[in-house]
């Protein structure tokens, strides 16, 4: 996997800091254990408002990235349209990383 995004969300999986899906994300959030929330493009709007909703009220960083639920599904192993990290150590490094690829556009798997 040459993206180093989808890698460190592999890494965070494997590591057990991630939550997976709507169900698993939203009480990451209000629970204050959620670091970073990601959507992906092709999730529905309402998903994509309510997500930025909580994290804005919560003071968790958001990123509506560029990567399919399909190629989340390549790093993570689940296909899923939220993704949180749980882990402060795990999301600074994954924040920058997303930081550093503000284009939001997929890169060569």
């Amino acid at each position: 996997m040459n993206d180093p995004v989808l890698g460190f969300l592999g890494l965070c999986r494997r590591a057990g800091r991630l939550s997976l899906g709507h169900d698993e994300c939203k009480p990451s959030i209000n629970s204050g254990r959620a670091k970073v929330c990601l959507v992906a493009s092709d999730a529905s709007e309402r998903l994509k408002e309510e997500m930025r909703g909580l994290s804005e009220r919560r003071d968790v960083p958001f990123f509506a990235v560029g990567y399919t639920m399909d190629t989340l599904r390549t790093a993570v192993g689940q296909r899923t349209a939220v993704i949180t990290a749980n882990d402060e150590n795990l999301a600074l490094p994954l924040i920058n990383k997303l930081n550093e690829n503000k284009s939001g556009e997929e890169r060569d798997l």
